[in-house]
């Protein structure tokens, strides 16, 4: 379709040799005054303005984010296009899957199967396999290399068979790197050109932390796999024009400060803000002296603080960084030219116009550690001690139990850093004198004994059991990185080492951290605590942690311990990390190493002893830290372009191991009936060209009913697969041998694996059987208890539609579509919630499952609700409503359907995204026409 061009905004930019058609955004300045938007805004605002075609985008579309009032709440509906999608292995397979699966139904209803094929680019990094099984050893990397290809040799033959059958999708084999690292060191374009036209480069991934990029300058986010497989097909994602946060960043860190210090603060605030649904944009003089890897840290953290993105706009320091990460000068001249010629170019001197504006005081940054449980809860490193005592109580350890009464009474029984001790000292920087040494009194009064290696050693609550450098948040920053091996190296040359019960291990995001360690000289010294290269990936923060020594896990399990893991992670959820580790806080790098020399949380870091030298004398955390110059003078002299070129040279070809994998081939895939990794899903079962219609709910049973601040963690399958649970039984019963379960993520392929894990977290809390944690509910009417999988089937049986009751942000965490696809397959028909996180209320609504929320002020305990009602949703009109009536057992409420915007609604209609996307398609090839929103 001609573009109308309405605002006259078509124009040539010539780069060097090139000539791209490009939209201006200073076409509509004397009308709208484009120059007050926030940065995202323009880059949507072009994105519109691009794709107008009077039809599916309208000069009212435009108008819409060209007008956009700051103050005013989201109203106006607009659609977005990006450029690319960006998936990674665990959400990556099950997106492949529902493709194939898409080909066979478009096959059966008569259209053509290659139809079924991504129409923009789409990229799959395989990062979240890896496992640390090995570690402490220089033969780990190859160890766990090894491991790994035989646990998912079916799923990467699978994948690969996809890189040949699907045009658009490239897959870069594991053993490589981090997505979102390697997306900010190759994939990443900043400005993208495409049939002869230039645009910003935009993308959504299957994961949450695809908001890293945003440090460069590029508009991403996370959304679930089935709306991402939906953009790969050509369908533009629905939103309202959004209001955007502005945050003022002024100052200098401190030094002793790092950029993980930084974001943790950072992400305290925005949570206390509240931007859930916002964007966040960064400016001010702040920013001229962040270097581009703190702001990709920043930018990473967007799903912890609860913003749909948050935004670093294009400068110098993106140049700099494209020219140091090996892209082409020809690249460089484009982004550069392209974001000054359009409005794209950051002017700290003409600030947008925000929402809402928040500050921040650099220089009041100071080290900090979060958790035990939420990567919100920020505790200053001088009361992390103190903060894990007073937190001990809400994991169930009474004051008597191995505790030192006289030590515990004194602090807060609470794990939120709103009750520190009021007595604390002043924050620490980490540097300076050291302080006189202290005589320390035994925190513990008794340890369950533990041999390693021959030494008996006595474990205690606070052990800290995992140490592990990992994640692209941290792993993506030199500076943290170099400064944890320079820790290492200065406690190595004072005599330290690790404490043999703390399982360490350092998972890089790309391969360039290995060679500049190298190059810098730090690697023997880093290993030399254990701290061993054991992959390139995710690994301990998704919870590919592996399994502890055996000798410590019998004494946590003997003592009922509250052991801890530091990580350098984004996420600490409650049995994210390891289901045996029960406290886990996110800390940096040269934190992680610090308490792997400490080996307890019930140590002040600040004023005692990391530990002692041959001679008896005590080495504090100042004695080891590295000054900024250090760090700075390291990097660089250790990074450069060529070890980028080098590293992405052959980016896709991978290892002997990848290229030989045998794969089937054809348009179609060869489904294997007796496979338990990879299976058909039923989604499309049944499925006819004529849409159904949104029902009132009858007669409903509450399946499970939940409390605040439940993660898709809690709620989709994730890590080790228990031999007693459903999704064990169901391996066992297929022939899988305990030792060759894998984790849920390698899994997230085989629908049968998936439901029966869905609402199967060890820490999960049902209120209808609240003595309880894990997989249990009760069936009614009959009052059985039994898990919540074969609960789930008794009503299916029994043809009795099911609900989900909980509470404020009920989906907060990773962008998991199985959080939406598990309780679909379960027969949920309906969640009601006091709030929602973002991905997890539209993941809902597009598998067929109706998002409720609760009146503003009514919850469950205010309306008396037990869970054990039978209930009834009406009013639904055919998904029309904006209110429906709930009736539970003689009490009547009103509920919000959160059906945002027209497009959700069809969604709904349609039985969900993927049956909307493949009748369209369907249609479009026999020459009809299916009525789409908005047309």
């Amino acid at each position: 379709m001609t573009h109308p061009d309405t605002f006259g905004a078509r124009s040539a930019l010539s780069v060097g040799d090139a000539s791209h058609e490009i939209f201006r955004l200073d076409a509509l300045q004397s009308r709208y005054d484009v120059a007050r938007l926030p940065y995202t805004l323009r880059i949507l605002l072009e994105n519109v303005l691009r794709r107008e075609d009077g039809d599916t985008v309208r000069a009212a579309d435009v108008e819409a984010i060209a007008r956009w009032d700051a103050t005013a709440e989201p109203s106006s509906e607009v659609t977005f296009a990006p450029a690319r999608v960006l998936l990674q292995d665990f959400t990556g397979v099950p997106a492949v899957v529902d493709l194939a699966a898409m080909r066979d139904a478009m096959s059966a209803l008569g259209g053509d199967p290659s139809a079924i094929d991504p129409l923009i680019p789409a990229e799959l990094v395989i990062d979240h396999s890896v496992q640390v099984d090995d570690f402490a050893s220089r033969l780990a990397i190859r160890r766990n290399a090894e491991l790994e290809f035989e646990r998912n040799r079916e799923r990467y033959a699978f994948l690969r068979w996809g890189q040949g059958a699907f045009d658009a999708l490239k897959v870069v084999p594991p053993n490589t790197g981090i997505c979102h690292q390697v997306n900010l060191e190759f994939l990443a374009r900043v400005v993208e050109t495409r049939d002869g036209r230039a645009f910003p480069d935009t993308l959504v991934g299957t994961d949450s932390h695809t908001t890293m990029v945003n440090g460069l300058g590029v508009l991403g986010w996370g959304v679930g796999g089935i709306e991402a497989e939906a953009a790969m097909l050509g369908e533009s994602i629905s939103m309202l024009v959004p209001q955007v946060v502005g945050f003022r960043l002024h100052g200098q860190l401190p030094e002793g400060a790092t950029a993980t210090d930084l974001v943790l603060t950072v992400t305290e605030i925005l949570r206390r803000t509240g931007v859930v649904g916002k964007f966040v944009e960064y400016f001010g003089e702040g920013l001229a002296g962040l270097p581009l890897a703190d702001r990709a840290t920043i930018g990473n953290m967007s799903p912890e603080y609860g913003a749909t993105c948050g935004f670093f706009p294009v400068d110098d320091e993106t140049l700099r960084y494209l020219r140091l990460t090996g892209r082409s000068d020809e690249r460089v001249a484009l982004v550069e030219r392209y974001c000054k010629e359009n409005m794209l170019w950051h002017d700290p001197s003409e600030p947008a116009t925000y929402t809402q504006v928040v500050e921040l005081d650099l220089s009041t940054v100071e080290p900090s550690l979060a958790g035990p449980r939420r990567p919100q809860d920020r505790i200053p490193l001088t009361q992390a001690k103190t903060m894990f005592l007073g937190a001990l109580e809400t994991f169930g350890v009474a004051y008597g139990d191995g505790v030192d009464e006289a030590v515990v009474e004194s602090f807060p029984a609470s794990d939120s850093p709103a009750h520190a001790d009021p007595g604390a000292s002043e924050p620490s920087t980490g540097q300076g004198v050291s302080p006189a040494p202290v005589a320390l009194a035994p925190t513990w009064t008794a340890g369950v004994p533990c041999e390693l290696d021959g030494e008996v050693v006595h474990l205690s609550h606070g052990a800290v059991v995992i140490a592990a450098i990992t994640s692209c948040t941290n792993t993506s920053n030199p500076s943290v990185m170099v400064a944890a091996g320079l820790l290492a190296k200065k406690a190595v040359e004072l005599g330290l080492d690790r404490r043999p019960w703390v399982k360490s291990s350092l998972a890089p995001g790309s391969k360039v951290v290995s060679e500049y360690f190298d190059r810098a000289g730090l690697t023997p010294y880093l290993e030399a605590l254990g701290f061993h290269t054991v992959g390139y990936g995710c690994t301990t923060c998704i919870g590919n942690s592996g399994p502890l020594p055996e000798p410590v896990s019998a004494a946590i399990a003997e003592g009922d311990l509250v052991a801890c893991a530091v990580l350098s992670g984004n996420r600490n959820f409650e049995a994210r990390i390891h289901p045996e580790v029960k406290a886990n806080y996110l800390a940096s790098p040269p934190l992680v190493v610090a308490y792997a020399l400490a080996g307890r949380m019930d140590l002040d870091l600040t004023t005692e002893p990391l530990g002692h030298t041959a001679n008896g004398e005590p080495v504090f955390l100042s004695d080891v830290w590295p000054t900024p110059r250090e760090v700075r003078e390291t990097v660089e002299g250790a990074i450069g372009r060529e070890m980028f070129e080098k590293t992405y040279a052959d980016v896709y070809t991978g290892d002997p191991e990848w290229r030989e994998l045998e794969i089937p081939s054809g348009d179609l895939y060869a489904w294997n009936d007796g496979s338990t990794y990879v299976r058909r899903p039923p989604y499309f079962d049944g499925m006819s060209l004529d849409p159904g219609s949104v029902d009132d709910v009858h007669d409903a049973r509450c399946l499970v009913s939940l409390g605040d601040s439940v993660t898709t963690d809690h709620i989709s399958p994730a890590g080790a697969i228990r031999p007693d649970g459903p999704a064990g039984r169901y391996l066992i019963d297929h022939g899988v041998e305990r030792k060759d379960f894998n984790s849920y993520g390698s899994r997230r392929g085989n629908h049968e694996v998936m439901v029966r894990g869905t609402f199967a977290n060890v820490r999960l809390r049902n209120l209808l059987v609240p003595e309880s944690e894990g997989t249990w509910t009760v069936h009614l009417p009959s009052g059985d208890e039994t898990t919540i999988f074969d609960a789930a089937e008794r009503y299916l049986a029994e043809g009795v539609p099911t609900i989900v009751l909980a509470g404020k942000e009920y989906g907060s965490g990773s962008s998991r579509d199985w959080a939406a696809k598990g309780p679909n397959l379960l027969g949920v028909k309906a969640v009601i919630a006091e709030s929602y996180e973002r991905i997890h209320r539209s993941n809902l609504l597009m598998m067929g499952v109706l998002p409720l929320q609760f009146l503003e002020g009514e919850s469950r305990e205010s309306l008396g609700l037990t869970g054990r009602e039978l209930f009834s949703v009406t009013g639904v009109e055919d998904g029309e409503a904006r209110e429906v009536t709930v009736r539970a057992d003689g009490k009547e409420f009103r509920a919000i359907l959160r059906l945002d915007t027209p497009r959700e609604r069809e969604y709904l209609r349609q039985g969900g995204i993927l049956p909307y996307v493949l009748r369209k398609l369907e249609a479009s090839g026999a020459g009809g026409s299916v009525p789409v929103v908005g047309d």
